[in-house]
């Protein structure tokens, strides 16, 4: 049914939360790939004017530093699931998540996209937008959306 899944990642527990139904559906439906996604978003405009001032050379350190992360990241929970007998691709994008998530997954033929909801409701998600919800929102491609236990903040 499935031939490759999108798990976006943001280097939260809450976002390995979906690792455990990848995992189950990669398995029982024998999805011959899935891949791991980590995006860079760009830096603040406050971070980087900070930087700026403090010199060219911290802004590109901090650039790399983040790329660095997010790589490191995204490899390390790949070899978990390969421990695991579930092998998956390690792939890092810079940009806006939402728009790279939604671009990966329409470029690369994913047919089903895992990801969590951090649970933030009210004026927070509002306020802050949700990469979840634009991703639900905006993709072509069926999504199953999963809900931490204990995420859920009340307002």
């Amino acid at each position: 049914m499935y031939k490759k899944i999108l798990v976006p990642l943001d280097g939260s527990g809450f976002s390995e939360c979906s690792l455990a139904h990848v995992k189950a559906i990669a398995s029982g439906c024998r999805v011959p790939e899935t891949v791991l996604l980590r995006v860079v978003e760009p830096l603040s405009a406050e971070a980087v004017s900070a930087l700026g001032m403090a010199g060219d050379n911290l802004l590109y350190k901090a650039e790399l530093d983040s790329r660095t992360e997010a790589t490191n990241y995204v490899f390390k929970i790949r070899n978990e699931l390969a421990s695991d007998g579930l092998g998956a691709e390690a792939v890092v994008t810079d940009g806006r998540a939402a728009e790279e998530i939604l671009g990966y997954a329409k470029n690369n033929e994913v047919d089903l996209i895992v990801m969590t909801t951090h649970g933030k409701t009210g004026i927070s998600r509002w306020f802050f937008g949700s990469v979840a919800q634009k991703v639900l929102q905006h993709s072509p491609i069926p999504i199953l959306m999963i809900s931490p236990a204990g995420c859920r903040v009340n307002i």
